[in-house]
């Protein structure tokens, strides 16, 4: 068995595979002598702690939800200086964090609706409904008196026709 790796081999890890190094698993593992499968196991075990480790080499542009979450919460608490030095640290901007913050508040959406506003909701709805169906009703109505004009108007023309002497000499 392995003997276990001390805490500060591990952390020279963890930098070397986050922004601004983003050195690829291989690569590592090669340099060190590290098995691939532990470093992965290390990443795994640091993303579920909320550490910022994108899970791939990607630009951060390109990093997963996750990746991008957890790069706005560890940022959440910093101030101004060690807001740029968080961000230097780990090759972003200031501005990426802020958006994926907004993006992340605006993926929450509005709050659910409280019980007395759904009540309103229903009752507006079944108004709604019930208009509705007068109003289909009185349009019913209004295509059947149409209908019976038209059959009369109809009826008087031929009527007209047929009792009517041609005028024609």
């Amino acid at each position: 068995m392995q003997p276990p790796y001390d805490a500060a081999l591990r952390e020279a890890v963890r930098l070397r595979m986050s922004p601004p190094n983003l050195e690829s698993v291989a690569e590592i593992a090669r340099d060190t002598g590290i098995t691939a499968q532990t470093i992965y196991n290390w990443r795994s075990q640091w993303q579920k702690q909320g550490q910022l480790v994108p899970a791939t080499n990607r630009p951060p542009e390109q990093w997963s939800a996750a990746d991008k979450l957890a790069a706005v919460i560890q940022a959440a608490g910093l101030n101004g200086a060690e807001l740029g030095s968080f961000c230097r640290e780990r090759g972003l901007y200031p501005k990426q964090v802020a958006r994926w913050r907004q993006a992340a508040e605006d993926a929450n959406g509005p709050s659910a609706p409280s019980m007395a506003d759904q009540r309103e909701l229903q009752r507006k709805n079944q108004e709604l409904v019930r208009r509705n169906r007068q109003l289909e009703r009185e349009l019913q109505k209004k295509e059947k008196a149409l209908t019976e004009a038209a059959t009369l108007l109809m009826l008087s023309k031929k009527f007209n026709q047929i009792f009517q002497p041609d005028e024609d000499p």
